[in-house]
């Protein structure tokens, strides 16, 4: 059997498998969709956004007003006189003025749950970047056990025909001794690349949370690459979530300086409270005056102006300050690890796809060398070391064929994810989209209550 036909035999039976079984078969897209809805980092991403909510309604306590019971019991005795009281009351509270300290700590909640959203945002594009790598390594894996395998069935052949004949005196044990060596080879080369298999499956996995079964072959996602790198670098810089969650990291840390800054104005709170109290004397003999049960109501206000707190407002306003500068710098730097992976991931994009094309024509050609070869060596022209080689010429282009293909799909999500267009929505998942505003509308101006929106 030639090299050409056991090729095709073995596409024609991969076909036939997956042919079969057409209702099992996995797309791109697919792996993608499950991977938003149910792959952990992103929940738990998720959860951090509910949990950072909760910050702008502990930030609005501060302008609503607190109610306190109290009661207490005292009982006394002097010179056998029995003295007991007891007293229970409501008192209510309501800052009216506090340097506008809780003003500002709304607004760096705010800016904290929009930070956090562009947290997730990035935890996303980067599961979704993850999982269509992981989705293009076990196709790339798989392709390369068959070529391992076509491989290995083929150098069988040649120690089959070396063999044959040696037995009719045409060949060398030489000639048996190469093709045994390689076939071994060709062994250990099939093993490790069905370990790599199963390493890529484990992978899908993890991020798929499915196993990988029938899965068609990707396409690279043109529609969402720009033109032109310059015009990447200017939508990355507005679009990208880990730069503008660096910004509203910056936007909260302003307003944390002016939270500090409030310790140095003075603050008025409003007060009322209603309260009754009984005195029960015993043991005297005499009725006491001080027996019985009276009302007492009051309202006031308190108004304090700070002058010296030890320092701790002045260090404090300075500690934020300085953190505000650091969130400022963060900026920066996220600006350039962006460009940086933007650059990168063009670079290897562009360079993916001339690859498909060499080794697309370096295939061609390695197999029209491999069947003269083989000819040559069946006249007595060639030995059986140079179908050898020319063997493990076409198994090597076949091989970085499959990697280039592979390069070019997750190099293509690689700039989705640098532009920060890596999403649910721009991919055509169909699959409905996680709202996190949902949940601070929720709670944001919630009151009372112990139990989450969902229930909890």
């Amino acid at each position: 059997m030639s090299y050409l036909r056991l090729i095709s035999v073995s596409v024609l039976a991969l076909g036939l498998a997956v042919s079969a079984n057409p209702a099992f078969s996995e797309t791109l897209k697919g792996a993608l969709a499950k991977a938003y809805q149910t792959n952990s980092t992103i929940n738990s991403a998720r959860a951090g956004v509910r949990v950072t909510d909760e910050g702008v309604a502990i930030a609005k306590s501060g302008w609503r007003p607190t109610i306190a019971g109290t009661a207490s019991v005292k009982h006394a005795s002097q010179a056998g006189t029995r003295l007991s009281t007891g007293s229970f009351g409501v008192v209510i509270q309501q800052n009216l003025f506090d340097g506008f300290r809780t003003r500002n700590s709304v607004h760096a909640a705010n800016a904290q749950v929009l930070a956090q959203r562009e947290v997730l945002r990035n935890t996303v594009q980067n599961i979704l970047f993850n999982a269509a790598a992981a989705y293009m390594d076990v196709i790339r894996d798989r392709r390369i056990a068959v070529l391992r395998n076509q491989n290995l069935s083929f150098l069988s052949e040649q120690v089959r025909a070396a063999r044959a004949r040696l037995d009719v005196g045409e060949g060398t044990r030489t000639d048996v001794a190469q093709a045994e060596a390689r076939r071994s080879g060709a062994t250990a080369q099939l093993n490790a690349a069905r370990a790599q298999v199963r390493s890529s499956e484990a992978v899908y996995r993890q991020l798929v949370g499915s196993e990988p079964s029938n899965l068609t072959m990707g396409k690279a996602v043109a529609s969402l690459i720009p033109a032109r790198i310059d015009a990447a670098m200017t939508v990355a810089s507005s679009e990208h979530p880990a730069i503008r969650a660096t910004q509203h990291g910056a936007d909260a840390a302003g307003y944390a300086v002016k939270v500090s800054e409030g310790q140095f104005l003075p603050t008025l709170k409003a007060e009322a409270g209603i309260s009754r109290s009984s005195t029960d004397v015993g043991g005297g003999g005499f009725p006491s005056p001080l027996e019985g049960t009276s009302d007492t109501a009051s309202i006031g206000a308190t108004l304090s102006i700070p002058i010296y707190q030890g320092g701790r407002a002045s260090a404090e306003v300075r500690q934020k300050k300085e953190q505000l500068g650091q969130a400022r710098i963060d900026i920066d730097e996220a600006r350039e690890n962006v460009r940086a992976a933007v650059s990168s991931a063009y670079a290897q994009y562009e360079a993916a796809k001339a690859s498909v094309v060499a080794n697309r024509d370096l295939v061609n050609a390695a197999n029209l060398a491999l069947n003269g070869v083989i000819e040559e060596r069946n006249v007595g022209q060639r030995t059986t070391l140079d179908v050898l080689n020319a063997q493990a010429d076409v198994i090597d282009a076949r091989i970085s064929l499959a990697s280039a293909e592979r390069d070019t799909v997750v190099a293509s999500y690689a700039i989705a994810s640098a532009i920060g267009r890596l999403a649910p929505g721009r991919l055509g998942l169909g699959v409905r989209e996680h709202k996190p505003e949902e949940h601070l509308e929720a709670v944001e101006d919630k009151w009372f209550g112990l139990r989450t929106p969902d229930g909890r």
